[in-house]
């Protein structure tokens, strides 16, 4: 097995244990750090989207009407999640189990992929960057949100010792910078900006036109 694949068991193990809490965790945080961030990310979508990385489905609430959603995520506890959640809104959604870095997923398939709070959690950030590239239709778009590591060295310094200990609790990575992977990528980049003291990070992006 690759260190990918290896990794990925081991967060499904930690996801399994932490999915049930991870709602009430995640009300906290949202309210120090994203603002309107879920609003800004869904209202821009449009065609068929791909959610990679949905989670419990936070995201849900915000997708405007009409929009055809698929979800993707590693851990089947927090699909379960996802699931209830899209029931509770009376929401259609496709939700899959699989692996970010080789999605199960058609060349070219969607308009539209979002990704909030996932590329701080997955193995190989770049491998999936590179995957949402090769799932989107040429002009597509690509909608991220995520926290990063800050360029104010106080706060970076801070990021690095929490780092330790959220890797293990839920292989949550707090200094990864994705920005530059997404250029790297072949992606256009649309619209980039940090809130939160460097923290936060908003990214539109779009493949180029075939």
């Amino acid at each position: 097995m690759t260190d990918v694949t290896v990794e990925n068991e081991r967060l499904r193990t930690l996801w399994k244990q932490y999915a049930p809490r991870y709602d009430r965790d995640m009300v906290r945080l949202e309210r120090m750090l994203l603002d309107d961030g879920r609003a800004w990310v869904c209202g821009q979508v449009k065609g068929e989207v791909l959610e990679v990385a949905i989670g419990s489905g936070r995201n849900l609430e915000f997708y405007p009407a009409g929009i055809s959603v698929t979800g993707l995520d590693l851990s089947p506890e927090m699909l379960d999640l996802a699931r209830k959640h899209a029931a509770a809104l009376g929401r259609e959604v496709e939700l899959r189990e699989g692996e970010a870095h080789a999605m199960p997923l058609p060349d070219g398939s969607f308009d539209t992929v979002v990704c909030t709070l996932g590329l701080c959690s997955v193995p190989d950030h770049r491998a999936v960057i590179a995957d949402m590239y090769r799932v989107l239709r040429p002009g597509g778009r690509l909608l991220l949100l995520d926290h990063v590591g800050s360029h104010h060295r106080l706060i970076l310094f801070w990021q690095r010792l929490l780092e330790k200990s959220m890797l293990r609790q839920c292989g949550d990575h707090q200094t990864r910078r994705p920005f530059p992977l997404v250029k790297q990528a072949g992606f256009i980049i649309e619209h980039q900006e940090r809130r939160k003291l460097g923290v936060v990070e908003r990214v539109a992006a779009r493949k180029p036109e075939a």
